[in-house]
């Protein structure tokens, strides 16, 4: 077979791959799909006790509110980066959503708690910390830190972004989970 034979191939199952992803309307919110059809589900993690956090459990999703995540690690700058919109955005929407920064670091084997407390307390962290060390919650809706996702009252992924954003992006896309 001819190389341009064989790209050409390659590029028609790309096209028509993509094409039914789009009719479906199952485009992963990883490429700015959106929402997402099947509800995320839920797991209980361990929180973390720092500033504005417990020592205790969460379940996420939340299972009667909409639900904030942001996924981080110690070890990423863009997460340090991230922090003052996040303390923002959590002031701002108050108790209406449930709030939570997940770490899937190894809390206990590669990373201590009280690192990663004393991380959180100087990044100015004040609201709900939890560890995913298996990260099970973490393989489902993150590609790379740091991500922001947003979760319905039903479960399902409404907004799920990687990167640093703003304070106003934030409370924006979670805003528009609760006007639904």
């Amino acid at each position: 077979m001819e190389r341009r034979h064989l790209l050409a191939g390659i590029a028609s199952a790309g096209a028509l791959g993509a094409g039914g992803v789009v009719a479906t309307g199952n485009v992963p919110a990883a490429l700015g799909g959106g929402t997402s059809a099947e509800p995320v589900e839920p797991i209980t993690l361990d929180t973390i006790e720092a500033p504005g956090s417990r020592d205790g459990e969460v379940t996420i999703p939340a299972p009667d509110r909409p639900t904030f995540i942001d996924f981080f690690a110690t070890w990423c700058p863009p997460c340090i980066e991230q922090m003052p919109a996040l303390g923002d955005a959590a002031e701002r929407v108050g108790d209406e959503v449930l709030f939570v920064s997940v770490t899937p670091e190894a809390v206990g084997r590669s990373v201590t708690e009280e690192e990663v407390a004393d991380w959180w307390r100087e990044n100015d962290g004040d609201w709900l910390i939890a560890a995913d060390p298996t990260a099970e919650l973490t393989s489902r809706l993150v590609d790379e830190f740091p991500t922001a996702v947003t979760i319905d009252s039903t479960g399902r992924v409404q907004w799920s972004d990687s990167g640093v954003h703003t304070a106003d992006t934030l409370v924006d896309e979670i805003e528009a989970v609760l006007d639904r």
